[in-house]
């Protein structure tokens, strides 16, 4: 799931320069900074900062959070999310 949701990561990368070139903004608050500058460290810094995260969240699977919430469960919830993410950026594309 891990590795899915790496490719999901580094697609919604792709998939979001290809929409600023077409005049789209991006309204990530950690990247909107990065996004008008170098492609290289832009997309460096998205794949790792979910890198990180998936890293800590698949080392966690097996805990609970608030002692009810499985962390397996966010992990399929950000599977979810960025499935959702990367059909919405298609839709804009007229790719969908």
């Amino acid at each position: 799931m891990a590795v899915l949701i790496m490719a999901l990561s580094c697609t919604d990368a792709a998939l979001t320069l290809l929409l600023i070139n077409r005049g789209a903004r991006e309204v990530n608050p950690f990247l909107v900074s990065l996004v008008h500058g170098s492609t290289v460290t832009f997309v460096l810094v998205k794949v790792a900062l979910t890198g990180g995260g998936i890293v800590c969240l698949t080392l966690l699977s097996r805990l609970r959070v608030f002692g009810w919430l499985p962390v397996k469960l966010i992990l399929y919830g950000v599977l979810l999310a960025y499935i959702v993410l990367i059909l919405y950026e298609l839709a804009l594309l007229g790719m969908l």
